[in-house]
């Protein structure tokens, strides 16, 4: 198994398009188990005035041969701290470019904006149909009353 950040000094990619994500063997092939990340401090900047936009985002996916390394997956994300898009692209770009590229059973994220001109934005996409054995817990995120 060969990474390209795991044990090693890697800085944060200066955008999306630059960075790599590593996946190794799932360990538990064969086996329907749910993987989640929790990112509570994720950022971007709005595509109009460039101010910046925090998000709560809530990555739960069912792995089939892969699972996404998650130092590789924290460099990716930070990686939009200075990437300029709407809340709805980047949720929904993490989303599709995670579950193409590691071809994922099954994959959903919620993207739960903090308000910017006094509304939240919530933003949820997933692959389609979750499996039927798969325990799926709730994101746990509140609706926005002051998270």
């Amino acid at each position: 198994m060969q990474t390209t950040h795991l044990g090693k000094n890697s800085p944060i990619p200066q955008s999306p398009e630059e960075a790599s994500l590593d996946y190794v063997p799932n360990p538990r092939q064969g086996k329907n188990y749910l993987i989640r990340f929790a990112i509570p401090e994720f950022t971007s900047l709005c595509p109009v005035t460039g101010q910046p936009d925090f998000a709560h985002l809530v990555i739960d996916y069912v792995p089939d041969k892969l699972i996404v390394e998650s130092k590789s997956l924290k460099l990716f994300l930070g990686s939009f701290r200075n990437h300029r898009a709407f809340h709805e692209d980047c949720t929904v770009g993490i989303g599709e470019k995670l579950f193409t590229e590691m071809k994922a059973q099954w994959l959903r994220i919620g993207g739960y904006w903090y308000p910017r001109g006094g509304i939240p934005i919530d933003v949820f996409w997933q692959s389609g149909a979750a499996p039927q054995d798969v325990w799926l817990p709730e994101q746990g995120v509140p609706p926005y009353r002051g998270r």
